[in-house]
């Protein structure tokens, strides 16, 4: 679905502004009760997919997700946005540069809508912490989507974005996936280079996709 989404923003069947803002929308229509994107950059988002289908005019060379809008966890940096992990004492901890991921999603043609929910230190099956509160799961908020990567999964269940970016140490992508039912992969370890990412444990920890389909989960690890 992502890469034939991309390829109808190519083609100018549908705009990436038209969908950066069907999302946005859903987000603040269902987002209030599930909480699951807790850092929103919207007006980013909508300048960047004007941006997108601006340069559909010219020749530039356009990346396999041109104009489509996606989330990341909120352990990962975006330059100008807080990356706290969900600790108090680092909320106002506010990242310098993209994270090494944020950067080759840009370079593919993507863009943010947001940050998703994780527990505190990453270091729960659930996701809740002091600074953005409880994420529910889309499918029943009293019951949770699991964690660390929880929002990442609620914002894909609730059909607030295509795909989003988690990353997992002992199940942080897997258990959300399932439990919001979801696709969810944890890339072999050096697939994908963890800088800009808060790594709970080093050895193990590792960035990958949560989506609604294994072809998306595809797209979005390539």
């Amino acid at each position: 679905m992502t890469i034939k989404i991309a390829k109808k923003i190519k083609s100018k069947e549908i705009s990436s502004l038209e969908l950066t803002q069907h999302f946005i929308d859903r987000i603040e229509k269902y987002d209030d009760k599930i909480n699951s994107v807790v850092v929103r950059i919207f007006d980013q988002a909508i300048e960047d997919a004007k941006e997108a289908d601006k340069s559909l005019s010219t020749n530039q060379n356009l990346g396999p997700l041109h104009g489509v809008p996606i989330t990341i966890k909120e352990s990962y940096n975006i330059k100008g946005q807080s990356t706290n992990w969900g600790i108090p004492e680092y909320k106002g901890n506010i990242a310098k540069e993209d994270g090494l991921a944020v950067q080759r999603f840009k370079n593919a043609g993507a863009h943010f809508l947001g940050k998703t929910n994780v527990p505190m230190n990453l270091a729960d099956f659930q996701s809740y912490n002091d600074i953005y509160g409880t994420t529910g799961n889309p499918w029943d908020v009293n019951r949770t989507p699991g964690g660390s990567s929880g929002g990442a999964a609620a914002a894909v269940a609730m059909g607030g974005v295509l795909a989003a970016l988690g990353s997992d140490t002992g199940g942080s992508i897997r258990q959300p996936a399932s439990f919001c039912g979801l696709v969810g992969l944890k890339p072999t370890y050096g697939a994908i280079s963890r800088s800009g990412l808060m790594a709970m444990a080093s050895s193990l920890d590792i960035i990958g996709p949560i989506t609604k389909t294994v072809s998306d989960a595809e797209a979005i690890f390539k």
